[in-house]
């Protein structure tokens, strides 16, 4: 389990947009974090894990880094099937592109999942285990 990851975007309207409705399907939330910044992950009551969209340019980052050049795969947990096929019906519905319609995964075990390319590129998955 990570404590947080961050991704910098290119477009944060678009940005949220995207993680509003991807955090809608999974049972997540989304919280204002500055003006060039957003949260992604459980709630306000309990904000550890989560990932940091935003438009800064983060301090890590090595030169020549810009978004949409460090593509990143992160995978949410989901609680069932219905829950990966709702994240990509929502993401693509958003904006989001299919890098991945809602199925098993062979080789991986009693796996499910689902991924879509958020509006810069990076690949987000929704995942349920069973």
């Amino acid at each position: 389990m990570f404590d947080h990851t961050g991704v910098v975007v290119s477009d944060l309207a678009a940005a949220r947009r995207f993680y509003d409705a991807v955090a809608g399907a999974l049972g997540l939330a989304t919280a204002d974090n500055g003006d060039q910044a957003f949260l992604f992950g459980k709630s306000a009551e309990e904000p550890i894990p989560y990932l940091w969209v935003g438009t800064l340019r983060p301090s890590y980052w090595v030169e020549g880094s810009r978004a949409g050049i460090n593509q990143m795969h992160i995978a949410f947990v989901a609680q069932s099937r219905g829950m990966v096929d709702e994240f990509h019906r929502a993401a693509i519905a958003a904006g989001g592109r299919d890098n991945g319609a809602p199925g098993p995964r062979e080789g991986a075990g009693n796996y499910y999942g689902a991924f879509v390319l958020d509006p810069d590129g990076n690949n987000i998955e929704a995942a349920w285990r069973w």
